[in-house]
């Protein structure tokens, strides 16, 4: 099994933040239907306005009550509201620098991934009129987009002149503008073909953090060249996250091209520009 072909299993190692891929459990067409399926972070909520603007109607899953919504605990005794595809989205951020990495930490980590995948799994199963199409979804890389993601960590220091490769740099950094990740899940919820796995990763050529860096810098006007040590890095995320920060992984979208989907930013220095315009 090639990284180029599967990114991550749907429990396998962490990702950095949230780049996806799409597990697709069956196919069909979707015309303007219904949708459910968590939406109220930071990519949940531009899936969510791009399947409306498709005309879709959308039921969020969240941990809190609200309009439009259930939740999971409802989800799990109530069972699933009826409609045409469902995409979980649910996942502690396994980067949050506010918390240690002990053993209670590793397991909201891995619960928040696994209950929720079995709890849609049941509420799947025994639903009358099953969704046509299920996406479920994991990480491995930066997602760029304004208002949320990496880029709210680190246009700060790099604002201020201060950015730079994190340790050696030269590890694989994939990335991909939060546009085009919500583009990527609404393909896989509404195109009959797709089915398997999807790389949710730019198309450009394979980007090392060191290169990030310097074009981060220069849409923003800034050097880029103080580079973060290793050793930080591992005091802050402990040695086993920091390899995610510190190795990197190595990703191609050749399925996801394969699909039929076009890219809006498929470039790192036009993604970059319209985040910070």
């Amino acid at each position: 099994m090639r990284a180029e072909d599967v990114v991550d299993s749907k429990i396998g190692h962490p990702p950095p933040t949230t780049t996806t891929t799409a597990t697709k459990s069956c196919a069909s067409a979707l015309s303007p239907g219904r949708y459910a399926g968590g939406g109220t972070g930071f990519i949940g909520t531009a899936l969510t306005q791009l399947l409306k603007a498709r005309g879709h109607e959308v039921t969020l899953v969240s941990r809190k009550p609200g309009p439009d919504r259930i939740t999971w605990d409802e989800l799990d005794t109530s069972g699933l509201p009826h409609c045409d595809a469902a995409v979980n989205l649910a996942g502690e951020n396994i980067l949050n620098p506010l918390r240690r990495w002990n053993e209670r930490f590793q397991k909201e980590v891995l619960n928040s991934r696994l209950e929720t995948t079995q709890i849609l799994a049941r509420a799947i199963n025994k639903a009358p009129q099953p969704p046509q199409a299920w996406v479920l979804v994991t990480g491995v890389g930066v997602v760029l987009g304004r208002g949320g993601g990496a880029i709210g960590h680190m246009l700060l220091p790099f604002r201020l002149g201060l950015g730079g490769p994190i340790g050696p740099g030269h590890q694989f950094f994939p990335w991909i503008h939060i546009r085009d990740l919500a583009g990527i899940l609404a393909h896989a919820v509404e195109a009959s073909h797709v089915q398997g796995v999807l790389n949710g990763v730019a198309p450009a050529p394979t980007t090392t953090n060191a290169e990030f860096a310097k074009a981060f810098g220069a849409a923003l006007g800034r050097p880029a060249f103080i580079p973060l040590p290793s050793m930080v890095v591992q005091a802050v995320f402990g040695r086993e996250r920091a390899i995610m920060l510190l190795e990197g992984q190595k990703v191609v979208p050749r399925r996801t091209l394969a699909t039929g989907y076009q890219y809006s930013f498929p470039e790192l220095g036009a993604a970059l520009k319209e985040v910070i315009a």
